[in-house]
């Protein structure tokens, strides 16, 4: 069994191969399934009521953090298989449903993968918590975000090409057989399972949403992530629209995105703990606000690209930070059920801004829509003012030297 604690590069390792699968499906749910619903006849805000539906589960992540932490006593790392098996059930089952006829059925195992993801992804952040030590946080979210942007754009381009060539159910059968290689690697990992005495989660995650700094958090992240939602809807949509592309040529486009935002994870992790969090998670978002208004410049694939690389690389950099920050404040005891309600909420900002995206461009057209998508950012800047970054790393220092005694 291999150690994480003492190699490190295994534990980045570990972490970027679980979050690649969160990419997998990412890509599904952000290029394959919007264009295969255009092909397929389905209304645009069709499509983007339809992903929201199946990116719920994401947005109560405090239900699967809540189950992870009772049991913790079995660990994290049976989470994470029992997390991955139903990814793969809800990839296979709908490689045999057509969306045009049963969209129900389509929509019901695709939202069962992505519960599947849920409880991956609260059982990963939690493992992440006990064993990251604060001044790595943001090199250990580097490597999460990393490997996350990295299944984007393996999916975006891999499974596009495949679902231009041999089909989409053929995209979503490699994508099941992708994810069951990666949770191969977890069953060969030591985990030192915690022997925590039962608690009441309650009382003390109440404890710990009453301070000051988890609040103004709280309020930001639904607000950072509007933006994202927004974007990654209505950038492929716009391609096939607006641009004419077809579908492996959307591919190819979408993933300069997660590879720009792969650097721009690495470089926003790295960045964040040598800096404060506070002035790299600025100089990111303001960089964002502007990129994203440019898009009204988009009149070619060219020009496009190049406009969306720079918003991945931005957005890899500003999502990496945030959560570093929500890392930082979260209790160990109660480490997958307080973050995950933190991301949680994060989701449900990044799911508004996708159902509001087929609405925005139906009344105001993809032009207006991009200036809407910059202007989000403006309450965010305004929150990030109120964090205490000095604080905040104190806190967390004081939680894991409790956590010791």
């Amino acid at each position: 069994m291999i150690d994480i604690i003492r190699h490190s590069y295994y534990k980045y390792f570990l972490f970027a191969s679980l979050y690649f699968s969160e990419g997998i499906i990412m890509a599904i749910g952000f290029v394959i399934i919007p264009v295969y619903f255009v092909e397929k006849g389905l209304s645009i805000e069709l499509t983007g009521l339809v992903i929201g539906i199946i990116g719920l589960p994401v947005v109560i992540k405090f239900i699967w953090g809540a189950i992870v932490d009772h049991f913790i006593r079995f660990g994290r790392k049976i989470f994470i298989i029992i997390g991955g098996l139903l990814i793969i059930i809800g990839f296979l089952a709908v490689v045999f449903i057509d969306p045009s006829k049963s969209l129900i059925a389509f929509t019901f195992f695709l939202f069962i993968s992505v519960c599947g993801m849920g409880f991956l992804d609260v059982s990963s952040d939690a493992w992440a918590i006990e064993i990251g030590k604060d001044e790595e946080l943001g090199k250990i979210n580097g490597s999460m975000f990393a490997g996350q942007y990295a299944g984007m754009a393996v999916g975006s381009s891999l499974l596009a090409a495949i679902a231009q060539f041999y089909g989409y159910p053929m995209s979503f059968f490699v994508a099941a057989i992708i994810v069951v290689l990666i949770i191969l690697f977890p069953l060969v990992i030591k985990e030192t399972k915690k022997r925590i005495k039962r608690q009441k989660m309650a009382k003390l995650l109440i404890k710990e949403f009453k301070k000051k700094q988890t609040q103004v958090l709280t309020v930001l992240v639904p607000i950072i992530n509007l933006n994202k939602g927004f974007i990654l809807i209505v950038i492929p949509i716009f391609m096939k629209v607006v641009l004419n592309l077809d579908i492996a040529q959307i591919g190819l486009i979408v993933a300069l995105f997660p590879i720009t935002s792969t650097f721009g994870s690495i470089i926003g992790g790295a960045t964040s703990d040598k800096w404060t969090r506070k002035k790299a998670l600025s100089l990111f978002v303001v960089g964002s606000m502007v990129f994203s208004a440019l898009m009204i410049f988009a009149d070619t694939w060219i020009i496009l690209a190049l406009i969306y690389a720079a918003i991945g690389f931005l957005q890899g950099g500003y999502i990496t930070i945030k959560a570093s920050m929500l890392m930082s404040i979260s209790n160990p005891k109660v480490g997958a059920t307080q973050f995950s309600i933190l991301m949680g909420l994060g989701n449900g900002g990044m799911i508004l801004g996708e159902s509001i995206s087929g609405p925005l461009i139906s009344a105001f057209g993809f032009t207006r829509s991009f200036l809407f998508s910059a202007w989000f950012f403006g309450p965010a800047l305004l929150i990030i003012h109120f964090i205490k970054e000095k604080k905040q790393i104190k806190n967390k220092l004081a939680v894991k030297s409790d956590l010791d005694r």
